[in-house]
């Protein structure tokens, strides 16, 4: 892939989106995939695109009310009157979740710029592929913020391109909490599909996703749910994606893909219920990749999500995806040495200069360790279990 037709779309004023020190999402989670990849010379500075300035006011009201995006601005503030602190419960923008701090609607029209001119590059012909690591605000609704996220940016994005482009275009979320924000913008919405596998809402934030929500009015059927049992593995999860991802994408033939990999559903993850490896975030972006080409041109605009375990698994899981959509040779070396039960070593350089920094040892390899993630002694039956979910979700294509 040719640096003229893939982007690594990056704002420096994302990495000023932070709700407290110790929130777990937390912006270093850049900086961990960025250096990764520039210690394998996959990545050089001067190839980080930074996204234009927007007029921000029109594009925000593509996903969200009058009223919300003004308590965020006020919000923002250094000393926000008392009178707008009073009702940030009313946004969603309170206690440990998502809490208002100074200087959030900066940021996060950061992001929402980096998707917005990322989907639009694609869309426009611009660009094959696209990767804005930093977007991926899924839960963000359009009168209150949730799960971390301020304002949509796949929303605001997918409809900014579609004012000019008149694409159908099917939105990928892999984030192991269901992409709720998305889905309610589109619920009524033929022209975006909305395809989520998550772990199931039983147990899990936000509570919904489960695989009778298939849209209403002219969008019923342009909505695919696939919610997973707790502590499902690597074999029946990537079962589960790949049946039905192939089966909706036959179905729905969508113009581009807008894909959002939140890393969440491995094992080490602290915020969820499943046990899958490094595995499932090896194929992920390879499928995406293929379906990309085989239905609509190659065009494909990945962004990030959430992903927890910010040492051990966010910065190798994002690198696979950009090494996957660049083409980078190092992409092969490691298909092939999963093939074969082998492991490629992280780089050196990059191990001695985040181990210190770093509570928990990191992983010498891409890959996870054979035996080093616990198997589940319920196997079989979460197996079938997600065997029969899958085939509701997709039993009208």
């Amino acid at each position: 892939m040719t640096t003229s037709s893939v982007s690594f779309i990056h704002s420096n004023a994302a990495n000023t989106y932070q709700f407290q020190q110790d929130h777990p999402f937390h912006p270093i989670r850049y900086e961990l995939t960025i250096s990764l990849l520039q210690h394998v010379n996959a990545l050089a500075v001067e190839h980080i695109v930074q996204p234009p300035e927007y007029e921000m006011d029109e594009l925000l009201l593509l996903a969200h009310q009058p009223q919300y995006i003004e308590a965020i601005k006020g919000l923002s503030a250094e000393n926000p009157p008392a009178a707008l602190m009073d009702s940030a419960e009313q946004y969603g923008l309170h206690g440990d979740d998502t809490p208002f701090f100074q200087g959030m609607h900066e940021a996060a029209c950061a992001i929402v710029a980096g998707t917005v001119y990322a989907v639009e590059q694609v869309a426009s012909g611009q660009l094959q592929h696209a990767y804005h690591m930093a977007g991926g605000l899924h839960h963000a609704m359009p009168n209150r913020a949730a799960g971390f996220c301020l304002y949509n940016d796949a929303v605001i994005a997918i409809r900014a391109a579609q004012q000019k482009h008149h694409l159908r275009v099917l939105y990928i979320d892999t984030d192991v909490h269901h992409g709720d924000g998305v889905q309610l913008s589109f619920y009524a919405d033929p022209s975006v599909c909305t395809y989520s596998i998550h772990e199931t809402g039983k147990f899990l934030f936000p509570g919904t996703g489960y695989q009778y929500e298939r849209g209403i009015e002219q969008g019923y059927g342009a909505c695919v749910n696939v919610p997973l049992e707790p502590y499902t593995e690597d074999d029946s999860w990537l079962n589960s994606f790949e049946y039905t991802l192939k089966r909706t994408i036959a179905h729905y033939q969508p113009d581009l893909i807008v894909s959002q990999h939140g890393c969440d559903a491995h094992a080490y993850d602290p915020l969820s219920h499943l046990h899958c490896s490094m595995k499932i975030y090896e194929r992920i972006p390879q499928l995406i990749h293929e379906l990309a080409h085989q239905y609509c041109g190659g065009k494909w605009v990945a962004i990030g999500g959430g992903g927890y375990d910010i040492w051990r698994v966010v910065p190798r899981a994002w690198s696979l995806v950009w090494l996957e959509m660049s083409e980078h040779p190092l992409r092969a070396e490691l298909h092939k040495a999963s093939q074969h039960g082998e492991r490629i070593p992280l780089p050196s350089q990059w191990l001695a200069q985040w181990s210190p920094l770093c509570q928990e040892k990191l992983p010498n390899h891409w890959q996870d360790e054979a035996g080093e993630i616990e198997e589940i002694p319920r196997r079989a039956e979460i197996t079938a279990r997600n065997q029969h979910i899958a085939a509701v979700a997709v039993q009208d294509f």
